[in-house]
């Protein structure tokens, strides 16, 4: 069958609904599960996935179920599909030029010798990608044809799947330089080399059974890549025309996602010699006109792939009907994007209140979405009627219910003037500073230390009721009692308590103020392995009494040495949650912003004179388009300066940013005032030092030195190299040492290693510094 079907979803969840892949992907990585049985336990969960996608009333023999999976990431996928290998990891490549797992993971997460590819987040989402790096001397060849085993597996099952891939513009576009290369080289540039890999795994796909692949090309859609919206419609419309005429291929789908193409990249789509085109009709909008789509398939993504609110369903179909009017042979619907970014089944969260439960659709509600709408699309809008009602009556359910709306919460917010998200003077802040008594160039960590199996034991024990909460906080005050005396012992300035009470830094807040909810089995892929549990934001925020204060003043109590308070920023929180889509996120960032001022209050009368204000979402949010982002930049630095505005002149105001482009946003960082803050710059070896220097950034400053998503331990000497080149470019005085991020995900004994490094470089780069400056 070569028609296209009726409904579809652009990806599905990846790890399994518990996590399945993550347990044996860890345990590969932990020697104790073998490559084969890594194998087997990624291959039982396609065919359970394939199952269920089925009984949700996909077609298992049209197509219509995408064949999405991945070991770590769909962008690395690519990459080693197609042989993008740097030169430090050449010797990955086998002596057959394939390569295999262990190469594979050694490109994501780097071994003893060198680092992984460096990491940043896709497009617009909380999910990361790896980053390809690729110089002018790439060669590429198929390297890896795992896609196409996978689409073979699929039919001895009984199944015709279609498979999906990164296209070749994205992969390129997405990807950075490698090495010592002229300024103005970019890896798109090498665009006419790979097609002809990408026209042999077309190929290659064609004969495995594929009818349809699904070419994932959400370049077309963003404004904020390195490479500029015409020069990535150009490509397109170079990389459309080569693998269309191939002679030897699979029907193609062009899927975008994430935004409306941009007003480059329109006609090149519909001009494109492809049988399929998938576009965003949540986030994104229908052209006025767009000719050339008479003998294409569009999909109409109107089920939204990356929120959870079960939405207004007559009006996705009326979307779709809109839809029909652009002329196209034939209009099917379609997801957004792919639902990697949602939770599996709302079905299997006995915790959650049945009203709010019946408000909501996760992964497979949406599976359940898209086959109503192709029905009404087959047989009319009657046919769904009971449907659409019912998912009209929910939304009016939803906009009636207690919470949602708080009377206080909007008078406080209306009462709002400008003086209110305003600091005083940074000269007098720095002043009001200096009695905090802090080395130049200071150690400290970003939080959170690592979340031992004892840990998670015992909240899971007095989650259960089998340990009281006497016995529960003692076991907490025991762990920060331990971490506090093991800062000290390695040497670092400012200590943190190490977060022991916290399962998650936005999920530990959703659960201490109103307007929230939580899962039990909620997860969603950050990358890799890792997953996290956004929590849903449904009603208006308040905070009805101190989260953080108490362990803050216990761990305080502990040492003589400043003692960091730590938050989680209000646009964060919003980020890494699923928030209601009845208001404007800036208005929900306000309401979130005076709770956590409330917070830094309480925390200041408790004595605490650091306070780390996380925001390491502020770019992940930024709009694909450009005319959105100023709006955007507006309400997100406003909500971090109304949280934070409050904060007297001695209190040091930290904030944190990880896994971004920050050359977009340093103006935006700036803005938001904060005393102190660090940032990623590990991965990428500490590019994004000489754009701050450059910037004229003149607040306190810490490039991560030590890449914490790697299991890798930084050398002393790879960590003073880092901080020498950040005391060259910015004023030594403003710099401090610091990892990437939170030591959640760690083990003890590498955290150990890696600080003492740490501490140890930074004591060296301080005395040489000094002797330079005297």
């Amino acid at each position: 069958m070569t028609t296209f079907p009726n409904g579809t979803i652009v990806g599905y969840p990846r790890l399994g609904p518990r996590r399945e892949l993550k347990r044996a992907l860890e345990s590969h990585w932990r020697g104790q599960l073998d490559a084969q049985g890594l194998e087997d336990a990624a291959r039982q969960l396609r065919e359970r996935t394939r199952g269920r996608l089925a009984e949700l009333g996909l077609g298992a023999d049209d197509s219509s179920i995408p064949e999405s999976s991945s070991f770590y990431d769909q962008v690395l996928d690519a990459a080693v599909a197609v042989g993008a290998v740097p030169e430090r990891f050449s010797d990955v490549v086998r002596e057959d030029g394939t390569i295999g797992l262990d190469g594979y993971f050694a490109l994501a997460r780097g071994d003893d010798r060198r680092p992984p590819l460096e990491m940043t987040k896709w497009f617009d989402t909380n999910y990361h990608h790896l980053v390809p790096e690729i110089g002018p001397d790439q060669t590429f060849r198929l390297a890896d044809d795992r896609i196409v085993r996978e689409v073979a597996e699929a039919r001895e099952a009984g199944f015709r799947t279609r498979p999906a891939i990164v296209g070749p513009v994205t992969l390129l576009a997405l990807s950075k330089p490698a090495g010592d290369v002229a300024d103005d080289f970019r890896p798109l540039s090498l665009l006419d080399q790979v097609l002809p890999v990408y026209e042999e795994l077309l190929g290659r796909l064609r004969e495995a059974g594929a009818e349809w692949v699904q070419i994932d090309e959400p370049a077309l859609v963003s404004e904020a890549l390195d490479v500029a919206p015409e020069q990535v419609a150009e490509a397109a419309e170079r990389a459309f025309a080569r693998l269309g005429a191939a002679s030897n291929r699979p029907r193609i789908l062009v899927e975008t996602a994430y935004a409306s193409p941009t007003p480059a990249s329109w006609p090149v789509l519909a001009a494109a010699p492809v049988e399929a085109i998938g576009i965003d009709l949540v986030r994104g909008a229908l052209p006025a006109a767009a000719d050339g789509l008479a003998d294409k398939v569009l999909v109409a993504g109107v089920v939204d792939g990356r929120n959870i609110w079960r939405g207004d369903l007559a009006g996705a179909f009326s979307a779709l009907e809109a839809a029909r009017g652009l002329g196209a042979r034939e209009t099917v619907v379609g997801t957004s994007t792919s639902l990697q970014h949602l939770p599996h089944d709302v079905a299997d969260e006995p915790d959650l209140d049945a009203r709010l439960a019946s408000w909501l659709a996760f992964a497979d509600q949406r599976v359940a979405q898209v086959v109503v709408l192709a029905r009404g699309l087959a047989e009319g809008r009657d046919a769904i009627a009971a449907e659409l009602d019912a998912a009209t009556a929910a939304l009016a359910d939803r906009a009636g219910a207690a919470g949602v709306r708080d009377g206080s919460v909007r008078e406080r917010a209306a009462a709002l003037t400008p003086a209110d998200s305003q600091r005083a003077p940074a000269a007098d802040r720095d002043a009001a500073q200096e009695d905090l008594g802090l080395p130049a160039l200071p150690t400290t960590t970003i939080g959170s230390f690592p979340q031992t199996g004892d840990l998670r034991v015992a909240r899971a024990q007095h989650a259960r009721g089998e340990l009281s909460t006497e016995g529960y906080e003692e076991r907490l005050r025991e762990e920060i009692r331990e971490v506090v005396q093991l800062q000290e012992r390695i040497g670092l300035d400012v200590l943190v308590h190490g977060e022991p009470e916290r399962n998650d830094m936005v999920q530990y807040f959703a659960e201490n103020l109103d307007g929230f909810a939580v899962t039990r089995n909620g997860w969603v892929q950050s990358y890799g392995s890792r997953a996290t549990r956004p929590s849903i934001l449904w009603g208006d925020v308040s905070r009805p009494a101190p989260i953080t204060v108490s362990w803050t003043e216990y761990a305080q109590s502990l040492t003589s040495k400043p003692m960091k308070g730590m938050l989680t920023g209000p646009v964060t929180i919003l980020a890494w949650s699923f928030v209601r889509d009845d208001q404007p996120l800036g208005e929900t960032a306000r309401q979130v912003a005076l709770a956590l001022r409330d917070e830094i209050a309480d925390l200041e009368a408790a004595g605490t004179r650091i306070i780390q204000v996380d925001e390491p979402a502020l770019r992940e949010l930024l709009p694909l388009t450009r005319d959105a982002q100023p709006a955007y930049l507006e309400w997100s630095v406003d909500s971090f300066r109304l949280a934070t505005a409050g904060a007297a002149p001695k209190t040091q105001i930290h904030t944190h940013l990880c896994y971004s482009e920050f050359g977009v946003v340093i103006d935006a960082i700036a803005g938001l005032d904060a005393d102190v803050t660090s940032i990623e710059a590990a991965r990428s070896r500490g590019e994004v030092i000489e754009e701050l220097g450059s910037s004229g950034f003149d607040r306190g400053i810490g490039p991560g030195v030590w890449d914490i998503h790697s299991p890798r331990v930084p050398s002393r000497e790879e960590i003073a190299v880092l901080l020498e080149r950040s005391v060259d470019a910015l004023p030594a005085r403003r710099v401090w040492a610091n990892p990437d991020c939170g030591l959640k995900t760690r083990g003890y004994e590498e955290t150990i290693a890696s600080l003492e490094n740490l501490v140890g470089a930074a004591r060296e780069v301080r005395e040489s510094a000094l002797t330079r400056a005297s």
